[in-house]
């Protein structure tokens, strides 16, 4: 499954392989409350049709009408800022009195269409990438991404980076992750469980989840191993758990993490320490897994554990990076 972003870009490159012009909406900039993160787009085509968002509804609609009724005509890209005067804040309803910077982007014609359709391809590859645009109208070049996720503004350039989906792998097929995987998918995490036990996998039956009957560490090194993966160890069986953290550790995955409790948990990190992991690899390990809120039911830890998840998948995303050169 694709995610938000590239779903947003391939309508892009359907739209412009068929002939039709597009405008790219990018949120670069954002003062108080916003109810969509920097980064986020919108695009409209010349017939109305849309995908994607910058706000709750409100700024959408302006910016259909604004490309379908009267359609600049510019070739570069431009700035538009709602919520500024006390105009916008009545008429958009934009909350709490916030303001959010749009770039426009134009875009038609075969080398458009052959950027984005490169775009798309090296997104759905896992690899992070940096378009960088010209206020000028230059075309736009892909770089490889040496920035977190975001926009960023250096003069007349415009640096936006897209990195991959990040994907979840959930070791066992228990009730926990059955509400894990639901609680995930919804918070755009692409989830894959992998349950090597014939048993397990006789009572499971989660629709739209991917479910593989295969050792964890062999998936680990094949598929769930760059620093867009989560990896949770919900199996409750050392012989599986433990294969599939000494795995993760070498892996680069953004968040590693084990459910028991307290005893089990460092009963666990023994047997690791033993099995050879150093005190530096264990430090990755979030094991009881979650946030300590009580929780006792499956539900409660799945709440819990996405809690933790998500707040390392923010600290992923807007980690500190050198500023290109």
């Amino acid at each position: 499954m694709r995610s938000l972003d590239v779903q947003v870009l391939a309508r892009v490159v359907d739209w412009l392989q068929s002939g039709t012009r597009v405008w790219l909406c990018t949120i670069v900039d954002t003062w108080g409350s916003s109810p969509r993160p920097i980064g986020s787009m919108l695009a409209v085509n010349a017939a109305g049709q849309w995908a994607g968002s910058v706000s709750g509804g409100c700024l959408e609609e302006d910016l259909i009408r604004r490309f379908t009724e009267e359609a600049p005509e510019t070739a570069a890209p431009s700035f538009v800022d709602y919520g500024v005067t006390d105009a916008d804040k009545s008429h958009f309803q934009l909350p709490c009195g916030g303001q959010i910077r749009l770039l426009i982007e134009p875009l038609s014609g075969d080398v458009a269409t052959a950027h984005m359709v490169e775009l798309v391809e090296r997104l759905e590859r896992r690899e992070p990438v940096t378009r960088v645009l010209s206020l000028s109208g230059a075309a736009p070049v892909l770089q490889a991404a040496t920035l977190a996720p975001g926009v960023l503004q250096e003069g007349s350039s415009i640096y936006h980076t897209l990195g991959p989906r990040t994907r979840m792998l959930l070791i066992g097929a228990g009730e926990v992750s059955r509400f894990i995987a639901r609680f995930a998918a919804a918070a755009d995490f692409d989830v894959t469980v992998c349950e090597p036990r014939e048993t397990f996998l006789n009572g499971w039956d989660e629709p739209g989840i991917e479910t593989l009957q295969v050792l964890p560490d062999d998936l680990i090194r094949k598929s769930f191993h760059d620093r867009y993966c989560a990896i949770l160890a919900l199996a409750h069986d050392p012989r599986v758990d433990d294969m599939a953290l000494l795995e993760a550790f070498r892996s680069s995955a953004f968040y590693i993490g084990a459910m028991g409790s307290q005893r089990t948990s460092a009963a666990r990190r023994e047997r690791l320490f033993q099995l050879g992991v150093d005190r530096n690899a264990m430090t990755r390990l979030h094991a009881p897994i979650g946030f300590n809120i009580g929780s006792k039911t499956p539900a409660e830890i799945a709440i819990s554990a996405m809690a933790q998840v998500v707040a390392e998948r923010y600290r992923l995303l807007v980690r500190n990076v050198p500023r290109p050169t």
